[in-house]
């Protein structure tokens, strides 16, 4: 990484910090208590820009993994995508660990099997742990790519299903935000949109990094593979 980019990075990093500490001060000063659910619909803030990123890093992985596929001889597409892809899981993993810690006062229960979002972002989840479990096993450059790329594709057809999950079947989950409106009251807007600013901030600086060290790991995979160090399993 260059000096200029370096710092540019840094800077967005700084960045990330503060909106974070901004939105920290938000949620937990600023904000008033929802009167029904009390503190714990606090966790929205934080749930829902966790979606929001974890559906955007998938959303990278299927449209980098169609420019693979086409142009296989620009490794860098697969190299993107398999950074988006463990930037989503692990924005996927707090989501449902959100989404458990607001059901167990709200619903009764950690899990709820019977609401589909539940279950459909379970499944994302397992599509995507199942797509890094993928690259693990095949150390063959190309064909770890191909496949990863295939199943980057497919997977994202859960994304729109976990989205429209509570208005095609019957769910108790909430909607607080509709297609014509946010059931928010203005300083809970606010400090949703902050909260989410601060969450793309954070994914920004997490996704330059990833990329920056997934194209080192695999300038030394490619030496390593070349000169037959590394057998195709």
């Amino acid at each position: 990484m260059s000096r200029g980019k370096a710092l540019w990075v840094n800077i967005l990093g700084a960045l990330a910090l503060v909106g974070i500490i901004l939105a920290l001060f938000m949620v937990f000063v600023y904000a008033p208590t929802e009167k029904e659910m009390g503190i714990v619909q606090r966790i929205f803030y934080f749930h829902v820009p966790s979606a929001t990123i974890a559906f955007l890093s998938f959303f990278i992985v299927f449209f980098y993994s169609i420019l693979y596929l086409f142009w296989k001889k620009d490794r860098d597409f697969d190299i993107i995508s398999a950074s988006a892809a463990e930037i989503g899981v692990v924005f996927t993993t707090l989501v449902l660990i959100e989404g458990s810690f607001w059901a167990k006062p709200t619903w009764g229960a950690w899990w709820v099997w019977e609401e589909p979002r539940l279950v459909t972002a379970l499944v994302l989840w397992l599509i995507y742990v199942g797509y890094l479990m993928l690259r693990g096993a095949i150390s063959d450059p190309t064909r770890r790519a191909t496949f990863s790329a295939v199943l980057g594709i497919i997977g994202f057809i859960d994304v729109p299903i976990v989205f429209m999950s509570i208005r095609w079947w019957r769910s108790i989950h909430p909607v607080v935000i509709s297609p014509t409106k946010m059931n928010l009251d203005p300083s809970m807007m606010l400090t949703f949109f902050i909260s989410l600013g601060a969450f793309f901030l954070f994914f920004a600086y997490l996704f330059i990094q990833k990329v920056s060290l997934e194209r080192l790991k695999d300038d030394v995979e490619q030496l390593k593979y070349s000169a037959g160090v590394g057998a195709a399993r």
